[in-house]
């Protein structure tokens, strides 16, 4: 999440804000956070992982969504906007606004200077209580560079780095594949 945090608020009044405000916030434990902007790179890898998981999920009962979707972590409360979810079971929300997935399987963050700490470690915490979440992908925009982390049966969770373009990440809990020359495609690194 990143640090500019707002006055303190329940979760009625943070969702309140949150449907009305033309920008987007995280929340946790009273608090809301500011999101920034993303880059050009951030933006490409994004839309190409939700482009070919959408792409292999299409005739399948699985959705895929972008940073619009707000996603809470149960357990704990967190309130997020990861860059790419899936779901691949019934999808279920908060309310009747159906803007807050309760049941995520895959989550996806492009990580940046500002959100990377967060992503690897506050939020990175929430996601691993244990509830829907079945994967986690942290993809760097500054190199082809993928960490991988995947729920086991006895509630652990699988590390695996991936680093070449002609390598692909296995996402078994939504059965896909994502070459690294896709989620980077178009993408001119540093």
């Amino acid at each position: 999440m990143p640090s500019q945090a707002r006055d303190r608020m329940t979760v009625e009044e943070y969702l309140a804000f949150e449907r009305r405000s033309p920008g987007k916030s995280e929340y946790f434990d009273g608090e809301a956070f500011a999101m920034s902007g993303a880059s050009r790179r951030h933006n490409l890898i994004s839309l190409n992982i939700g482009a070919e998981l959408r792409a292999q999920l299409r005739h399948r009962p699985c959705e895929v969504h972008t940073s619009d979707m707000r996603v809470k972590i149960s357990p704990t409360g967190l309130y997020a906007y990861p860059d790419v979810v899936a779901v691949c079971e019934e999808p279920s929300f908060e309310d009747a606004e159906a803007d807050t997935l309760l049941n995520a399987t895959l989550l996806v963050e492009v990580l940046s200077k500002t959100t990377e700490d967060c992503d690897r470690g506050g939020k990175f915490e929430h996601y691993r209580t244990p509830g829907s979440v079945r994967e986690y992908l942290l993809v760097a925009q500054d190199r082809c560079h993928v960490v991988h982390y995947t729920r086991q049966t006895d509630n652990t969770w699988l590390l695996e780095e991936t680093r070449e373009m002609e390598d692909r990440v296995s996402l078994p809990s939504v059965d896909c594949r994502l070459a690294l020359s896709e989620i980077c495609a178009k993408v001119r690194f540093p």
